[in-house]
């Protein structure tokens, strides 16, 4: 069953009560990168495995998302600058126990690729956030699958 998250703003990803932080590089620039996240959002479910649904809403304001295992969300837009930051905060979930979650894509200049940084701040029920800490190491591996995947996507060389 769907229910509305508490609405967070983009100081959210800095100030949650449980933010999973993960890094990696990527050979593309962060022009590409921005791109894939920000404005390909229809494409995500070719690079992320987890995503099975990914589409824009609200004229781009927002976002439809679901994912493997049938979680859903509703999400806004937070931040869309180019090409250095993209967050979202989710709206509505079907995940029980969640009553804040945003997450923040953060690009950086590394050599001629980039250094990408996903924040994915939460709050929720005790059970909600022990579940997250224990799937700790599986979102990074997620996280680590995708942002090589989107690398081969946008340099077809390094596939």
């Amino acid at each position: 069953m769907a229910h509305r998250l508490r609405p967070v703003g983009p100081d959210f990803t800095g100030t949650a009560p449980l933010r999973l932080v993960f890094t990696r590089g990527m050979s593309a620039p962060p022009e590409a990168v921005f791109r894939a996240l920000a404005e390909d959002v229809s494409g995500w479910n070719e690079w992320f495995s987890a995503v099975t649904l990914a589409r824009p809403s609200g004229d781009g304001t927002g976002r439809e998302v679901r994912l493997r295992g049938g979680t859903r969300f509703q999400e806004t837009v937070l931040v869309s600058e180019p090409p250095e930051v993209y967050a979202y905060r989710v709206d509505v979930t079907n995940a029980p126990g969640a009553r804040a979650l945003a997450e923040e894509w953060r690009l950086t200049p590394e050599g001629r690729g980039t250094r990408v940084r996903w924040t994915f701040a939460a709050d929720g029920t005790a059970p909600f956030r022990v579940a997250l800490k224990v799937g700790r190491p599986g979102l990074g591996r997620a996280f680590r699958d995708a942002v090589t995947a989107l690398d081969r996507r946008l340099d077809p060389a390094r596939a």
